[in-house]
């Protein structure tokens, strides 16, 4: 177990020399926990990235650009297209253990790639935009925009993808949630799962920011073990955040609209959580949707 703080839990964007198209890296030996690596890559036009995904599945979301991905599982061109992640849904590949593959940019661009351990056998699929459910959650100023990359039910094993954007001045995964402890009720039926999470943030315009809150108690394990958490992150554009274990909220800068890119896994392929019951109570106050939203 480790003492997490707001320096170990907010990831800024850095050169990797040894590796030029690497914005961004999250390994689990990293954060100190299980499942979950994260990377943000950037290719110009014409260049490759090769990879394999092991003993892992894996998925590819295009932040911006358009790519071909070449696999010894299939091969697809076109993947992308959008400039930018507020210019609609993106396309998400999903690529199963064993893969070898290699992604070439046809238009310079940006990409996430996101593999967790797995022990079984899918399927390799797109995930085109007009396939994504898009709606809204919350209400008021906590309401939020939900695209579903890969949503709890998808032909995987462990990976939860989510793309999530809050206007300007509006507060998201509010009330404060969690997902650290596999629970189920009486009948079995799930009622939390343990989930890792990492949170990708891109602000527009970029000079922007958000804030997140990821704090615990006495129902966390780390908590109980002597390692409570609470910080305080500024995400600026390019940054993630890592959601060990605890309660994770984020609000909006005024004038800004966030957008991240959420990737979980852990003991269920599955969304389920708690709220800080202190919290709960403001769901019963909603009037309405903030008409900002959906953007698309």
């Amino acid at each position: 177990m480790r003492q997490y703080t707001t320096e170990n839990l907010l990831i800024s964007p850095k050169p990797y020399p040894e590796d030029p198209s690497l914005l961004l890296s999250i390994l689990p030996e990293e954060a100190g926990w299980k499942y979950i690596s994260f990377q943000v890559r950037r290719l110009d036009a014409g260049n490759s990235w090769p990879f394999e995904t092991g003993e892992n599945e894996l998925a590819f979301v295009n932040i911006s650009g358009r790519y071909t991905v070449k696999s010894n599982k299939g091969a697809w061109s076109g993947i992308g297209g959008r400039r930018s992640p507020f210019e609609g849904a993106a396309h998400a590949l999903y690529l199963p253990r064993h893969t070898s593959f290699t992604i070439t940019a046809e238009e310079a661009g940006e990409f996430a790639v996101t593999w967790c351990p797995t022990e079984e056998d899918h399927d390799a699929w797109l995930i085109k935009p007009e396939m994504v459910k898009v709606g809204l959650r919350g209400g008021d100023n906590v309401t939020r925009q939900i695209n579903d990359l890969l949503p709890p039910g998808s032909p995987v094993h462990r990976l939860v993808l989510v793309e999530v954007y809050t206007p300007g001045g509006n507060w998201s995964s509010y009330p404060p949630h969690k997902h650290d402890v596999h629970l189920k009720d009486g009948a079995g039926n799930l009622v939390e799962a343990d989930l890792e999470e990492v949170y990708y943030y891109r602000i527009n315009p970029p000079e922007g920011y958000a804030f997140q809150r990821v704090y615990t108690d006495e129902t966390c394990p780390l908590h109980r073990a002597g390692y409570p958490i609470d910080a305080v992150m500024l995400a600026r554009d390019g940054c993630a955040v890592l959601v060990p274990e605890g309660y994770h909220p984020v609000v909006s800068a005024p004038g800004y609209t966030t957008y991240y890119l959420n990737v979980l896994a852990g003991s269920a392929q599955a969304l389920a959580n708690q709220d800080d019951p202190r919290y709960s109570w403001v769901k019963d106050t909603y009037r309405g949707m903030d008409d900002r939203l959906p953007l698309f």
